[in-house]
């Protein structure tokens, strides 16, 4: 999938699920969950020893299963890591900041790239980069207030908060009335039941409401 294609997934669904374990099996399940509520983009995060192992096996399942998901890779600091999940199938890439290398690097590949913002200037310098979608991180810090500031003068900006997203009601209308174009949510997402498990049909239920809330 090229940059306009992630784009026009995550607007289309614009909840995006994001998540890491170090067990494939499970990985998969927490994806069938997430693409059974309507969750067309899923960020798996580069956050353990076994994320390469784990996503190339990700990646492989989506294919088969899931052949219009968008599958990405988030907590990337550099090129090389972006070269080694782009390997293995990652679809679109996601940092924690703003760096111009990887900005370069997936306009001249055109992949999706976004890094975190927490200024309107990093916001407008990584546009001016060529990221047409920008990440405010972390987004329990900023608050939707952020994203209706920023927007006021920079109508132009496409901005997805990550952190402090809930699968809440007033959570998610606060956000995209702030002018929100879709939101990364994981830890409040990822339920479990009192052994420790994840509850998978609650993870499905909470982003097919959320979806419905947003739309």
């Amino acid at each position: 999938m090229n940059n306009h294609d992630i784009i026009s997934t995550l607007e289309a669904a614009p909840i995006v699920p994001l998540y890491y374990h170090e067990d494939s099996d499970i990985a998969c399940k927490l994806m069938d969950a997430c693409y059974k509520g309507g969750a067309r983009a899923i960020e798996f995060t580069n956050r353990g020893a076994k994320a390469l192992e784990v996503f190339q096996s990700m990646s492989a399942y989506a294919k088969t299963h899931y052949p219009d998901l968008a599958l990405g890779i988030g907590s990337i600091s550099t090129v090389e890591q972006a070269k080694e999940f782009m390997n293995v199938g990652a679809d679109f890439l996601v940092s924690p900041f703003i760096q111009k290398e990887l900005a370069d690097f997936a306009v001249a590949n055109d992949i999706f790239w976004t890094g975190g913002c927490g200024t309107l200037t990093e916001m407008q310098t990584a546009y001016n980069w060529g990221v047409k979608l920008l990440k405010l991180f972390p987004g329990n810090i900023y608050g939707p207030a952020m994203i209706k500031a920023a927007k006021a003068p920079c109508p132009w900006l496409k901005i997805m908060p990550t952190g402090g997203v809930k699968p809440e009601e007033s959570n998610l209308r606060s956000w995209f009335d702030a002018g929100a174009t879709c939101v990364g949510m994981g830890s409040k997402l990822f339920v479990k039941v009192e052994s420790g498990e994840f509850d998978y049909q609650s993870i499905t239920d909470n982003i097919t409401k959320s979806l419905s809330i947003v739309k």
